[in-house]
């Protein structure tokens, strides 16, 4: 089981503020929800859930505007 296998990204005008990694994809986009929930009110706020298993696969972006 890859520990860091789904890897969940909040950036803020471009830096990174956030990042978590998890082995399971029901967690990760659990916790994807929950970073929008909660943190996603931020003016250029971007959170992204990615499948580094798959060469790092964007699998959900939020916002979606550039989908």
């Amino acid at each position: 089981m890859d520990l860091q296998r789904f890897h969940v990204t909040l950036s803020h005008g471009g830096r990174t503020i956030m990042r978590g990694w998890w082995p399971d994809l029901a967690t990760a986009e659990r916790k994807y929800a929950a970073w929008i929930g909660e943190r996603g009110n931020r003016e250029d706020a971007r959170i992204t859930l990615t499948d580094e298993a798959d060469g790092g696969r964007v699998l959900k972006a939020w916002p979606d505007v550039d989908r």
